[in-house]
C-alpha cells in the first residue's frame, strides 16, 4: 500500500525526455514508482490517489540563486520561492551573507545585504536573532527550523574577510599571507560543516548602505586561490561570483579558468546583458565552449527574463522623484499623494523641464523609450518598442507626464512603470532565448528574497514555464522539456544535488502537480508584511495545484497546507 499514488498526470520527470503520461507512486518520502500509463500497469493501491489528468507533473524547482539569508530566520514558507514550486533554494550568493560574524559586526553585515541586495534593514534588525557567530552556528540555527522547503547555504566572502581582517578587510585593503589562510580555514570548516558552496563579488554595483564595496570586490587573484583551495581539500562546493560584466572574458578570465582547473571545483559566473556592452555574453559563451572543451569545470549563470526596475509610488524610487515639483507631497500618506497628483497645479508644474542642469531630462524625459506601464494581468517582459510611453505619448498625442503620472495613480496608487536594467540591449528576451540552449549556462539570478522595493523577479521560475514554453509572442518558444530539465535536474546537479530533480525511483518527492494551461503569475504588489511592517515587492502564482516536498503536501491550490517539512541541506548528497 503506498503512501500515495498519482495517476495519469503528464510528467516531464526532468530529465529532458520528451513528456509522458505516467502515474507515480510515493512512499516515505521517496519516489518509488513510475509507470508509463500505456503500459497497462499500475503502482499498485494507495492510501491516498490523486487523478491527475489534463496536470503537469514536474520535479520540485530548485533555484540555485536567492537571498534568503535574513529571512530564513524568520520566514518559515520562504516566500516568494515557494508560492513558485521551489523545493528547494540554495541562499549565500554574490560575496554577501551573516556569517560568519563577530558580535560587534552585526549592524554592519546588515547594512551591507541592505545595500548589496535592497532588503529592508529594519526588517533585518526587527526578524534576526543572531543565533550564531561561527558559520558551523550559523547552521545549526537553520538546522533547529523547519520550512516549507529545503535550503542549502553557501559561505560568503564579505562576512569572512569582515571577520578575519576587521576593517583592512571592510576597506578591501590587500590580504596578507596569514589572512588568506585564515580564510581558508574558516571556508573549509564550513564545507565541512555542510556548506554548499563558497561566493563572492566583483562588481563595483554592489556597495554597503554606506557606498562601500562588498569586501573582496579588489581581491587578488591569490586571496581567490588560497581561500578555493579549500573546496579542492574538503571536495565539493561551488565557487560562485557576481563579476563586472565588461571584464569576464578579459581580466576575470585568467584567474577564473586557473582557479577552476586547480580546484577541480565548479566556478559559476553571473552572466547578464549590460546596455554598455549588448554582445559580450557571445564572448562569454564561446569560452566557456573553450573551457568545456578542456574539462575545466565553469559554468554561467543566466536570468530568465529581463532584469526590470518597477517604479511605484510605494517603491524606492519612481520618475517623479527627480522633478522638484514633487517634492512637497513625496512624503504624504500614500492616499494624499494620489489626490494631491490629480490637481491641475500640481500636474502643469511636473509638466515643466525643471531647471536642474539637465537632470530631469537625463533620468526621465531621454528614457521614455524605454519605459512600459504595467497593466493588469501577468506583466509582459518582453515589450514591444511600440508600447513603450514616449510611443505611446506620440501615437497619443498626450503629454508623457500625464502617462506617468496616470500610471503612478492607478488602482489607488498602486500602479507600476518597468524599465529593464539587464537583458534587454536587443528589444527582445533574444539573448536569453540562446542562453538558455548553450549547455554550459544554468538557470538562475532570479534573486528570491532580494531587492525588494525595486526588482521582483522571485517569480522567474513560474515564467520560465508561462512565458518560454507557452505564451511568448515575439520569438520561437524553447521546449517545455528544457525549461523543466534547467530549473531541476541540471541546478541540483550543480551543487550536487544528486537526490533530487527528477522523477525517477528513488529520488526524493520534491513533485509540482501544475494546471499548465491556466498557470499565471499576475502583476507585482507592494506588500507590508516583512517584520516590522517593512515592505517588498511580491508576486503570487496561480495554478500550482499541488506541491510536494519530500512526499508531503505543502501547497494545495496555491494555498499553504500549514505543514513544514523542508530542512536544512548539509553538503552534496
Amino acid at each position: 500500500m503506498h503512501d500515495l499514488v498519482i495517476t495519469n498526470a503528464r510528467l516531464v520527470d526532468g530529465s529532458g525526455s520528451p513528456a509522458r503520461t505516467a502515474h507515480v507512486a510515493l512512499d516515505d518520502g521517496i519516489i518509488t514508482a513510475v509507470v508509463d500509463a500505456g503500459s497497462g500497469s499500475s503502482p499498485g493501491p494507495a492510501r491516498r490517489t490523486i487523478d491527475a489528468d489534463g496536470l503537469l507533473l514536474t520535479p520540485g524547482w530548485v533555484d540555485v540563486h536567492t537571498h534568503y539569508d535574513a529571512q530564513a530566520s524568520w520566514d518559515p514558507y520562504l516566500t516568494p520561492s515557494s508560492w513558485h514550486g521551489v523545493t528547494t533554494a540554495v541562499m549565500g550568493n554574490c560575496g554577501v551573507g551573516f556569517a560568519p560574524a563577530a558580535p560587534d559586526r552585526h549592524e554592519w553585515l546588515i547594512e551591507l545585504m541592505e545595500g548589496v541586495e535592497d532588503i529592508p534593514g529594519s526588517a533585518m534588525t526587527e526578524g534576526m536573532e543572531w543565533q550564531w557567530e561561527s558559520f558551523e552556528e550559523f547552521l545549526d540555527a537553520l538546522d533547529a527550523r523547519d520550512y516549507a522547503i529545503d535550503i542549502g547555504a553557501q559561505i560568503a566572502h564579505g562576512p569572512v574577510r569582515g571577520y578575519v581582517m576587521g576593517d583592512r578587510g571592510a576597506a578591501n585593503e590587500p590580504a596578507t599571507a596569514d589572512d588568506i589562510a585564515a580564510m581558508s580555514q574558516i571556508v573549509e570548516r564550513a564545507l565541512r560543516a555542510g556548506a554548499l558552496g563558497f561566493s563572492t563579488s566583483r562588481t563595483p554595483l554592489h556597495r554597503s548602505l554606506s557606498g562601500e564595496l562588498v569586501p573582496g570586490t579588489t581581491a587578488s587573484a591569490d586571496e581567490l586561490f588560497g581561500i578555493a583551495d579549500a573546496l579542492a581539500r574538503v571536495g565539493h562546493g561551488v565557487f560562485q561570483f557576481a563579476p563586472e560584466h565588461a571584464d569576464v572574458p578579459t581580466a576575470e578570465w585568467p584567474w577564473m579558468k586557473e582557479l577552476a582547473r586547480r580546484t577541480g571545483r565548479t566556478v559559476s559566473v553571473n552572466l547578464n546583458q549590460p546596455n554598455s556592452a549588448p554582445d559580450l555574453w557571445r564572448d562569454v559563451l564561446g569560452l566557456l565552449d573553450e573551457a568545456s572543451a578542456e574539462d575545466v569545470p565553469i559554468v554561467a549563470q543566466v536570468a530568465g527574463r529581463v532584469v526590470g526596475l518597477l517604479m511605484c509610488l510605494e517603491g524606492s524610487f519612481n520618475p517623479l522623484d527627480f522633478h522638484p515639483a514633487y517634492a512637497p507631497i513625496r512624503d504624504l500618506p500614500l492616499d494624499q499623494r494620489v489626490a494631491a497628483l490629480s490637481r491641475a497645479d500640481v500636474r502643469d508644474a511636473l509638466r515643466i523641464e525643471p531647471d536642474d542642469g539637465g537632470l530631469f531630462r537625463k533620468v526621465v524625459l531621454d528614457k521614455l523609450d524605454a519605459w512600459w506601464t504595467v497593466a493588469d494581468g501577468d506583466i509582459d517582459y518582453e515589450p514591444d518598442a511600440s508600447e513603450s510611453i514616449a510611443a505611446v505619448a506620440a501615437r497619443s498625442g498626450v503629454d508623457p507626464i500625464d502617462l506617468i503620472v496616470d500610471q503612478l495613480c492607478a488602482h489607488g496608487g498602486h500602479g507600476m512603470i518597468l524599465t529593464p536594467f539587464f537583458n534587454y540591449a536587443y528589444g527582445d528576451l533574444s539573448f536569453q532565448y540562446e542562453a538558455h540552449q548553450h549547455p554550459s549556462t544554468r538557470m538562475g539570478l532570479a534573486d528570491a528574497g532580494a531587492h525588494c522595493r525595486v526588482i521582483c523577479d522571485g517569480g522567474t521560475p513560474t515564467f520560465m514555464l508561462t512565458h518560454w514554453t507557452r505564451d511568448r509572442r515575439r520569438g520561437p518558444t524553447l521546449p517545455l522539456e528544457l525549461i523543466v530539465h534547467r530549473q531541476t535536474r541540471q541546478t541540483a546537479e550543480l551543487y550536487g544535488l544528486g537526490d533530487r530533480g527528477l522523477v525517477a525511483p528513488g529520488r526524493r518527492a520534491d513533485l509540482n502537480l501544475i494546471d499548465y494551461d491556466r498557470l499565471t503569475f499576475g502583476p507585482p504588489r507592494m506588500a507590508y508584511d516583512l517584520p516590522g511592517g517593512a515592505r517588498r515587492l511580491v508576486q503570487k502564482a496561480d495554478g500550482y495545484v499541488a506541491t510536494f516536498v519530500a512526499g508531503t503536501q505543502t501547497v494545495a491550490d496555491d494555498e499553504f497546507t500549514g505543514d513544514l517539512p523542508g530542512r536544512l541541506i548539509r553538503g552534496p548528497r
